[in-house]
């Protein structure tokens, strides 16, 4: 398992979450619709909507919003239907970046994000172009304060989780597809809700960016992806240099 990460990427800024908590609920819903409807709303059989619910959890979605997606996922008479797409992209410095969405109108979709990448100097790519250059695996963040870096290493062995980066102000656990659900069910019982939990795409290399010209122009096609209601993730393989990272902070 690895030690301290020298930076942490700064992929999912909190700031810039806060800001759009309406936009995430709005997301988190369709997921937890999708889920449901795919495996049923029987929650200890389907893996996928318990990992939804608790991601749901993490960012504070109201457990009557949540109520509510299961109520229509179960009504028959509900006619809406969202298919899953992933974009793969460059962006100029061999950064690389999948885009994961969940849309009703997929010529919508491909449209928004190819707009995004050409307007902020990226190409989007064929699939598999990019995803070889990451590795897709559960995460599961926990706020630093909840155990040592130590017992938060004993714990993620014990859950059968794969890799752990304790950083300044949090921990984060890394686990394959297939265990996922139950590492996060046993560290969920263990230290609480975590701060976020989700299936995704972790880089096998990371590209540090030292120019803030650079680091901007980035930054606005993250946040560019992520105004569209039709994305539900986007994960890079990049992180931004402690100086960069400071100035665009402040």
């Amino acid at each position: 398992m690895a030690g301290h990460s020298k930076f942490k990427n700064i992929q999912h800024r909190k700031g810039a979450q806060d800001k759009k908590r309406a936009k995430l609920f709005t997301k988190l819903v369709r997921e937890i619709i999708t889920a449901a409807k795919i495996g049923g709303v029987d929650v200890s059989a389907n893996p996928r909507l318990r990992n939804s619910i608790s991601a749901a959890r993490s960012q504070n979605l109201p457990r009557e919003r949540i109520d509510r997606a299961l109520a229509q996922a179960s009504d028959p008479s509900d006619l809406d239907n969202y298919t899953e797409n992933r974009y793969e992209g460059f962006v100029p410095g061999g950064i690389a970046i999948i885009v994961e969405t969940l849309t009703d109108n997929k010529n919508r979709t491909v449209a928004e994000v190819r707009s995004a990448f050409t307007k902020y100097g990226g190409n989007l790519a064929e699939n598999g172009s990019v995803s070889f250059m990451f590795d897709r695996v559960g995460r599961i963040e926990f706020v630093k304060t909840v155990a040592s870096s130590d017992e938060i290493m004993e714990s993620a062995i014990d859950a059968g989780a794969m890799d752990v980066e304790s950083t300044e102000t949090e921990h984060i656990i890394y686990t394959d597809i297939e265990s996922f659900s139950d590492c996060l069910e046993f560290l969920t019982k263990k230290y609480g809700d975590p701060i976020e939990s989700e299936l995704g795409w972790r880089p096998q290399n990371i590209i540090t960016i030292d120019e803030e010209e650079k680091a901007a122009k980035l930054l606005k096609l993250i946040d560019a992806l992520e105004e569209s209601d039709d994305v539900q993730k986007v994960f890079g393989n990049y992180e931004l240099s402690e100086e960069i990272f400071n100035k665009l902070s402040n």
